[in-house]
């Protein structure tokens, strides 16, 4: 009974730029947590961006309980992605008031901060050492290192130099820290400094992703009402769905589809935004006929859009292993649908597929390689086809499940807790 009474008290407070209204797939992981903490007890409370990150332009409610969670938006925190200033200044503003208003939350127990935006980490260091709270780190992504990867500055520039320092103490002051995958653990072990005894490494744990799709509910491609809506009917798709960001390179699949512009049969469909949209609706624009370009859908529409490829793509950039982590690889296995990753096999995904077997590996700049796992995929029997997706879902079911994973984040938070 006591332990009931102290986890009703418990309050877990969520500092993270992005966080839905609708819990869409880019924010869904955080959601499922923010929800099962609820759930068990916990009274949660999520402090993000009034307005949307995709679309500064859309505005969400200031303040709205969604599924148990109590979500407050601050205005003024985000302006896009349109540039580097845009996110460095909106992230900015997001980041102050978040931690002003951090310090007014009553009763809370455990900070919860992701890396959205990059530099949270470090205002719920600070809060966690003003207010003597145990904080959780829960990295999807590494900055500076995914800037520098993309060009935008420089190694030894300042603030690569300081975003490292503000990393250095995050690391420090957090009671956990989550991290994707293997790369990206020993990416922030090498980028801290450590003496030996030191044991801050030990509390780094790695928790893969998951999607948010519904597991095991793989179907045929046909009928499917995202197909209908949009003329592809019985095409064959190859489909990208996702953030097109710089560090997640088409150029080798475009390249390939240029090849098979004239079979009217296939279809290459590119669902999202971000920089790398740029391209493709640029080649849209000077005639290419088997490209589809579509914005980002609404989350209840997920299952549809997944299910009506063929073949799902996911790339990966040769120099950002253990920096990003593409979490698209398991919704399209969770559906039941082949992959083909561009990028390197020593990866993530280039071992997940090595393991499944379920789908191709390609190296970027390889067109005749894309051109022929297309071609070998598109070949097989429709029967042969559902057998190897039915057994890439359950699979990922078995060992991505969303409950099993989401639970196994909700304990590292209370065991934070109870280290108290």
């Amino acid at each position: 009974m006591l332990s009931e009474i102290v986890t009703q008290r418990s309050t877990l407070l969520v500092i993270s730029q992005v966080f839905p209204p609708d819990a869409a797939a880019v924010g869904r992981p955080l959601a499922d947590v923010a929800e099962e903490m609820s759930r068990r007890g916990w009274r949660v409370v999520v402090v993000t961006a009034g307005n949307g990150y995709e679309d500064p332009v859309v505005r969400y409610r200031a303040h709205e309980t969604l599924r148990g969670v109590d979500v407050r938006r601050l205005s003024a925190a985000s302006f896009g992605k349109a540039t580097l200033a845009h996110r460095l200044l909106g992230g900015g503003l997001f980041v102050a008031q978040a931690l002003a208003y951090g310090l007014f939350i009553r009763r809370a127990t455990v900070v919860l901060v992701s890396t959205s935006p990059p530099f949270a980490g470090f205002a719920g260091a600070i809060l966690a050492w003003l207010r003597g709270l145990p904080a959780v780190w829960w990295v999807m992504d590494l900055n500076p290192d995914q800037i520098v990867a993309a060009g935008r500055l420089a190694s030894h520039a300042w603030p690569v130099r300081l975003f490292h320092a503000m990393n250095r103490i995050t690391l420090q002051v957090a009671r956990r820290v989550i991290v994707l995958d293997r790369f990206m653990q020993q990416r922030v072990e090498a980028n801290v400094p450590h003496t030996a005894g030191d044991r801050r490494h030990s509390k780094i744990q790695v928790i893969p992703p998951w999607s948010a799709a519904r597991p095991g509910c793989w179907r045929p491609p046909w009928p499917n009402a995202f197909r209908d809506a949009r003329g592809l009917d019985r095409k064959f798709i190859v489909m990208y769905a996702g953030n097109h960001a710089l560090q997640h390179p088409l150029d080798t699949l475009l390249d390939a589809a240029a090849q098979l512009e004239h079979d009217g049969d296939v279809a290459f469909v590119f669902i999202g935004g971000g920089a790398g949209k740029a391209a493709i609706d640029a080649r849209i624009r000077a005639g290419a006929a088997n490209l589809v370009s579509l914005p980002f859908q609404p989350a209840e529409h997920l299952d549809d859009l997944l299910t009506a490829a063929d073949v799902h793509v996911v790339s990966m950039g040769t120099g950002v292993v253990g920096i990003v982590h593409p979490c698209k690889i398991y919704g399209a296995l969770a559906v039941g649908r082949p992959v083909i990753f561009f990028g390197p096999a020593k990866s993530p995904p280039g071992e997940l597929l090595a393991d499944l077997g379920a789908g191709c590996h390609v190296d970027h700049g390889d067109v005749v390689a894309a051109l022929d796992a297309i071609s070998s995929l598109r070949s097989l029997a429709p029967q042969a086809r559902a057998a190897l997706g039915k057994a890439s879902a359950r699979a990922i079911a078995a060992r991505f499940g969303a409950r099993e994973l989401c639970n196994e984040v909700c304990d590292l938070i209370e065991a934070s807790r109870d280290a108290q």
